[in-house]
């Protein structure tokens, strides 16, 4: 059975629930797992790297390369 097929009998099981006590156990199982999976892939910054970040953004902002707040917010609502 491949990814594709097991994902969508994965939520036509899911979708036959009505024990809200399993449905609240399968979202913390899945929050955790996604924790973990993107803890797993971080990679910590060198010195250097951090310090070249921090020089590129403080550039940008002297450039007027970014953006404020508001504008920001309103881009991440388009979003969904």
């Amino acid at each position: 059975m491949n990814l594709q097929t097991r994902k969508n009998h994965f939520v036509q099981e899911f979708l036959k629930l009505s024990n809200e006590q399993i449905i609240d156990k399968l979202e913390v199982l899945l929050k955790a797992e996604k924790t973990k999976l993107y803890s797993n892939n971080l990679v910590p910054l060198s010195v250097e790297e951090l310090s070249q970040s921090i020089d590129e953004a403080e550039n940008d902002a002297t450039n007027k390369r970014s953006r404020n707040i508001d504008a920001l917010k309103n881009e991440i609502k388009s979003w969904t």
